[in-house]
């Protein structure tokens, strides 16, 4: 019986063994060479951010960008870069063309603002008083402010407060914490992940956001009747303004203006009024709406060779779009920058994968994973009829990258043990570029889980999270955010891995009892 059993486990590991195969030393050499010797990733990173500027899903910068972007996949010699369409979008674009906002009483200040996306726009220069909305509990608080609205600028509820903070703006994964990841988290309820205590400020807590958002749709028509200037929310510290978007669809009446304020901004104006002074401002906001209801996804290859395995698709991607407070360089021009270079390196070389090797900058992962999801529905899986498509058997690979510039630890696996020994050969090459965790644990929040809810394999980098959590979303996520020495180990780290599982003679299957048909 022991025999037996050995035997078979024997067969087991030898078949598995043979399921994945190494390439060569002297492949990684010339990998990371042209990786760090060659490196052209700093003029990407110029080119992502600086030249782009902000990349708001839909937006005329958003179709700017694509353009420049397909440009720059067609200079490095990829197969047919082009930008296709995802999924429709009833929002359609906005972009942002001016925008002016100080006080000017009791004394002048100006101010460090962020208009809120597809809000609209002030009648050129306007001036009003601000007046405080604060202590509303229920509907019947707004009455108190009926008929006072025409003229004003409506400064809401502040109800961020700043706290001091001891704990570094930046960090590394400690080998204890990276340990930890290691360990299985599925008997328990909850996923390992560090707490930030960074923040610099205590965020509202869901309860009071969803109040906020319920009063300003129950104010909408109010300020439409009454005529209000404009709305100022506040959110962040240290005079950062953070991007968000309003409720809209192409067809709705403009929203009222809305201004974002940072909390020492928006607090100060607060304070006044509750003593007694009579605040003004003065607002030159001028927002254009565009009847553009579409996402795309810019998309190339390096094409298979390989008759049997052509067809089959290792894919790598990151989210082009951006909010439009900055140049959205760690959210998520980081990404972009690091699957661009691993193309560019793979190209370089003059490898010819045996599969498809594709690159995907998603359009609309910050409105809803709208690209990844519109290339799922189009290629892999029609989510609406649980049909698998022709694509579904070819997906190789997806690895997605959205965690800001930091350098790649390891990856985590998705709970999809099946994966494990083909990571486990694939990364013995990059160990020493401090690649070194398969974390079974599930991460979410980004492109990655569109694929995997499908059983696909999918995954999502284990990142030093160095200032992420402190900029994304805000308007000092610039150029200045990128870590270029990070971002060069991790673009090698890619085209390794991409090349890897394309000539791997096996691949990693689907998960099991995947699709649901």
């Amino acid at each position: 019986m022991k025999k037996m059993f050995f035997a078979a486990m024997a067969m087991m590991l030898g078949l598995g063994a043979q399921a994945q195969n190494a390439l060569s030393e002297e492949l990684a050499f010339r990998v990371k060479n042209e990786a760090f010797a060659n490196s052209k990733l700093e003029e990407l990173a110029e080119f992502m951010t600086d030249e782009l500027g902000s990349r708001l899903a839909a937006s005329q910068q958003k179709l700017r960008s694509e353009k420049l972007v397909v440009g720059k996949l067609a200079e490095f010699g990829l197969s047919n870069p082009r930008a296709e369409f995802a999924a429709e979008f009833s929002k359609g674009g906005w972009d942002s063309q001016k925008n002016y906002v100080a006080m000017t009483a009791p004394y002048y200040c100006s101010f460090a603002a962020n208009p809120r996306a597809w809000t609209g726009s002030t009648q050129g220069l306007v001036k009003g008083e601000v007046i405080l909305i604060d202590q509303i509990q229920s509907e019947a608080d707004l009455e108190k402010y009926r008929g006072k609205l025409s003229g004003k600028i409506v400064l809401m509820p502040v109800t961020q407060q700043y706290e001091i903070s001891f704990e570094p703006l930046a960090f590394r994964y400690t080998d204890e914490e990276l340990a930890k990841m290691e360990t299985d988290s599925r008997p328990g309820r909850h996923n390992y992940r560090r707490q930030m205590g960074g923040g610099a400020y205590t965020m509202p807590s869901r309860e009071q956001i969803m109040k906020m958002r319920q009063l300003q749709q129950q104010f909408t028509q109010m300020l439409k009747t009454e005529g209000a200037l404009a709305i100022i929310n506040t959110r962040g510290t240290f005079n950062v303004t953070s991007g968000s978007g309003a409720q809209y669809k192409v067809g709705d009446p403009e929203p009222t203006p809305e201004i974002v304020l940072p909390l020492e901004d928006g607090g100060r104006m607060a304070r006044l009024i509750k003593r007694g002074e009579k605040v003004e401002m003065e607002l030159d906001i001028q927002n254009v709406f565009t009847d553009n209801q579409k996402i795309n996804n810019v998309v190339a290859e390096i094409p298979g060779t390989d008759p049997k395995l052509k067809n089959e698709v290792v894919l790598i991607g990151a989210h082009l779009d951006s909010w439009h407070s900055g140049t959205g360089g760690a959210d998520n021009a980081s990404g972009c920058i690091v699957m661009m270079e691993a193309m560019r390196i793979i190209k370089a070389l003059g490898i010819s994968p045996r599969r498809t090797i594709r690159i995907a900058l998603w359009g609309g992962e910050e409105q809803g994973l709208y690209g990844s999801r519109g290339y799922l529905q189009n290629y892999l899986y029609d989510q609406q009829n649980k049909k698998t498509l022709p694509g579904y058997n070819n997906f190789a690979l997806y690895l997605n990258m959205d965690n800001g510039s930091g350098r790649f630890r390891g990856i985590y696996l998705e709970q999809n043990d099946l994966a494990v020994p083909y990571f486990k050969e694939w990364m013995r090459a990059i160990e020493p570029l401090g690649f070194k965790v398969l974390s079974p644990r599930r991460t979410g929040s980004t492109d990655h889980v569109t694929f995997d809810r499908v059983g696909l394999p999918a995954y999502q980098f284990i990142q030093d999270e160095l200032e992420y959590d402190r900029t994304y979303h805000t308007n000092m996520d610039t150029f200045e955010r990128l870590s270029l020495d990070d971002l060069k180990l991790d673009a090698a780290m890619v085209a390794w891995l991409a090349l890897s599982a394309a000539n791997d003679n096996g691949r990693i299957p689907v998960k099991p009892g995947y699709p649901v048909q």
